[in-house]
């Protein structure tokens, strides 16, 4: 598993083992209660590529942190969607000085001001094309006040696939809103956050309740049997 994340933020290597292996146990425990089973991809699939710029992205920024291997995983499953030619769409925050404030603003206090909206462009190794939509929300989740789900509807997708960051708020976000109409789809290392506690539980709550936990390989796999479908090649 590759390191990603906040330093001050990783488990203690004392406690990792036994932590994720507690993790692996409560897994069977909820498939033993019925919870958990695969949804599967259905015949549409999509991918969004949640908030990597680099105001997350970067360490040197106040809540950004290394994602370097979530950025490449992301980039890998990215080139298989681009193969298979299913749509694929980004979100970033948008930002807004003159924003009023929530009372979210008293529990995250970022440390913005005019001036910072470069720090929400795209990662540039993922190498956005105009032809791929890119929504600029205010909220965690990537349907919440935006018009995703109606876009998602008018291509008749049935299952989103879900990569970028973070783990514990706008992919579980993203996630949660996604279930109801959607087979959700997580490739396991194309997902990550700061905190390294908070993912892995974030991670098990999404298999368990929300949606398909894969490997990126497994993830790009299914895409390359879409591209096959459509005689197109990879």
């Amino acid at each position: 598993m590759s390191k990603f994340g906040s330093a001050d933020l990783q488990l203690p290597d004392d406690l990792r083992a036994p932590i994720l292996a507690h993790i692996e146990d409560l897994k069977k425990r909820y498939l033993a209660r019925g919870w958990g089973h695969r949804v599967g991809f259905g015949r549409r699939p999509a991918l969004i590529v949640i908030d990597l710029s680099s105001f997350w992205t970067q360490p040197d920024h106040q809540i950004g942190s290394n994602l370097a291997s979530v950025v490449e995983n992301s980039a890998r499953v990215l080139q298989a969607a681009r193969a298979a030619k299913i749509p694929v769409f980004f979100t970033t925050f948008a930002y807004d000085p003159a924003d009023p404030p929530s009372p979210q603003n008293v529990k995250l206090q970022l440390k913005l001001s005019p001036g910072c909206e470069k720090l929400f462009e795209l990662d540039a190794r993922l190498e956005r094309r105009p032809t791929e939509k890119l929504i600029r929300k205010r909220y965690a989740s990537a349907f919440k006040g935006t018009n995703l789900h109606e876009m998602l509807a008018s291509l008749s997708v049935d299952t989103l696939i879900v990569v970028g960051c973070s783990t514990s708020h706008c992919i579980y976000a993203t996630c949660r809103d996604a279930t109801d109409s959607f087979r959700v789809i997580v490739p396991r290392e194309a997902v990550g956050e700061r905190c390294e506690l908070l993912h892995h539980v974030n991670l098990l709550d999404i298999d368990i309740d929300l949606g398909d936990v894969m490997g990126v390989e497994e993830v790009v796999g299914e895409l390359r049997k879409v591209t096959l479908n459509l005689g197109v090649d990879s």
